[in-house]
């Protein structure tokens, strides 16, 4: 065996089964990482791209997965061979992962510090005064600002970015051979993302680690990547250098992959799908020119605003000592005009005001100061019976569409509840008709109608979020990070459908996002916030094209180019 060679897959074929049916997800996959090496495993939900790294952690639950081909050998050993105690010292010792989910990972009711040390006192023979000095010495390697008060720190005591942080520092805890990052800044800032990229890079340089990174986003991973395989419905798609796929990707999926993100160059009318490209549709890549883009933007401020913002803040009070109050302002002195028909792109890192200032728009969050202006009217004044009736103009589409649906109703019900709350049509046969009518408008059928949340995938679900804010026909629809856990392919199909809903009923949009790509993509003007302030304000393609603040230029510079 070639002494460079960490892990090797062979041939792996892996099945689900319950008592009715086995489901074959991994189709005779293949490849190795060798030392120092980074392999960055890419591919839509459900390719597989997890459950191959949790075969290699022998994660899989033993009572419904078979692995019934292939063998899995790490440094000269096979893991298929192993018992659990024997894999229980490679587990979190040579082999470590960090997941996508932090707050998940994390136990809530245990000090951050103490969980790191509890991974260095299962492993090592280190005494307990000895694992704290060398966890704070790894929340100091993991670039954590204040070490100590973050080895003090519960877990939501800190920033999404400082829980990853602590992932790291407590998969790094052994130097492992082998990192796997699942997903690891999916959710987290562009700037953030960034960041964390940088650090993986540094520490595996450091320790000469390995490191399989599993990623749905092809530009992050042609920035940290040596090696890519791509992967498709459990099946290897291609396998080759990170050059070679991202330069002169040989199979229509990977070029369908790298094309389904949004171009900062250009502007697509349709952001072409995994399914436009495989079909080779030509019409998915008409582009908007300059021109019609300023026609159209001529004859949409050319009319009153549907929404002002007049200076708006936020001001929210802390307890300190006895007596004490310490105010923290979340918007600051905020005003901007939105139109009917625009999509307004709202970003700026976590914490900067985004989320409150669209809570304050829905009349969530009392503003402190400052108006609100409907349709000419300040809606901050509105009596709760006033406010009720709004809420049928003014809806939010959540990031989380699991969460936001009632596990125990099904689908087709969940629709029809705001229509029923609000009186819209005359009894529940009609309404149920205009369910389904909107089911079929998200991309979904019927069918759907008497399913379950959890019965869809999240891009589904996403549409069934969608179907249900725009059942009651509103005119202000926020979508709050609305594509931010979706793969690229599907996060495409959801903004092709928020444009299309847009241009049929003539929504008007305002678009909170991290992700900076799609926010110019679906923007006509951006609002960047800082520190609850307005940092830049105007045209999307001219901010992105020249900003005028560093904050700005920090955010854009953070984006992953691709290569």
């Amino acid at each position: 065996m070639n002494d460079m060679l960490l892990l090797s897959v062979k041939d792996l074929c892996l099945s689900f089964f319950s008592e009715k049916q086995e489901n074959q997800v991994l189709h005779n996959i293949s490849f190795d990482i060798h030392k120092n090496e980074i392999l960055g495993v890419v591919g839509e939900s459900g390719s597989g791209k997890s459950v191959a790294s949790l075969a290699v952690l022998g994660l899989l639950p033993k009572k419904n997965a078979r692995i019934s081909k292939g063998e899995i050998i790490f440094n000269n050993k096979s893991l298929l061979d192993l018992g659990e105690k024997e894999y229980r010292s490679i587990r979190g010792n040579e082999i470590a992962m960090i997941f996508q989910e932090p707050m998940s990972s994390l136990n809530p009711s245990m000090k951050c510090g103490q969980q790191v040390a509890e991974i260095l006192l299962e492993h090592t023979t280190l005494s307990s005064n000895e694992a704290k000095l060398e966890t704070l010495s790894l929340l100091e390697k993991v670039k954590l600002p204040d070490p100590e008060r973050a080895y003090r720190s519960y877990p939501h005591q800190l920033s999404g970015g400082q829980k990853q942080r602590i992932m790291i520092a407590m998969a790094i805890a052994c130097k492992p051979k082998l990192l796997i990052a699942d997903e690891p800044t999916t959710a987290l800032d562009v700037t953030v993302q960034k960041e964390i990229i940088s650090l993986l890079k540094s520490l595996q340089s450091e320790y000469k680690m390995s490191v399989l990174f599993i990623s749905h986003d092809l530009s992050l991973v042609s920035e940290i990547a040596d090696n890519v395989l791509v992967m498709y419905q459990g099946k290897m798609v291609e396998y080759g250098s990170s050059s070679s796929i991202f330069n002169n990707p040989q199979q229509e999926y990977t070029k369908a992959l790298i094309n389904a993100r949004p171009k900062l160059e250009l502007r697509y009318k349709q952001l072409p799908t995994i399914a436009d490209y495989l079909e080779d549709k030509e019409q998915s890549r008409e582009i908007i020119t300059k021109q019609q883009r300023e026609e159209h933007h001529k004859d949409l401020y050319s009319t009153a605003p549907l929404l002002e913002v007049i200076n708006v803040e936020k001001v929210y009070f802390t307890t300190v000592g006895l007596f004490g109050k310490k105010e923290f302002k979340a918007v600051d002195d905020v005003s901007f005009k939105l139109y009917e028909g625009e999509t307004l792109g709202l970003v700026g890192e976590s914490g900067c005001g985004k989320s409150t200032l669209g809570n304050t728009i829905l009349q969530l969050d009392k503003a402190t100061a400052g108006q609100i202006l409907y349709r000419g009217i300040d809606i901050s004044q509105l009596s709760s019976s006033e406010i009720r009736h709004l809420r049928k103009e003014i809806q939010l589409i959540f990031q989380d569409p699991f969460a936001s649906l009632n596990p125990r109703l099904t689908v087709g019900k969940a629709i029809m509840e705001p229509m029923q709350a609000h009186g819209l049509y005359d009894n529940d046969i009609e309404r149920k008709e205009k369910t389904i009518q909107l089911l079929e408008r998200v991309g979904l059928t019927k069918e759907h109608f008497n399913r379950y949340p959890h019965e869809f995938s999240g891009g589904q679900r996403q549409r069934i979020g969608i179907a249900r804010t725009i059942a009651l026909q509103p005119k202000l629809i926020i979508c709050d990070e609305s594509v931010s856990a979706l793969d690229i392919s599907v996060q495409a199909q959801v903004l092709n459908l928020l444009n299309e809903l847009k241009e049929k009923f003539g929504f008007t949009y305002i678009f909170i996002s991290h992700d900076l790509s799609v926010v110019k993509y679906m923007s006509d003007q951006l609002l960047v916030m800082n520190n609850g302030k307005i940092e830049e304000i105007g045209d999307a393609d001219h901010i992105y094209e020249n900003p005028s603040k560093v904050y700005t230029k920090k955010l854009i510079q953070a984006i992953p180019k691709g290569k």
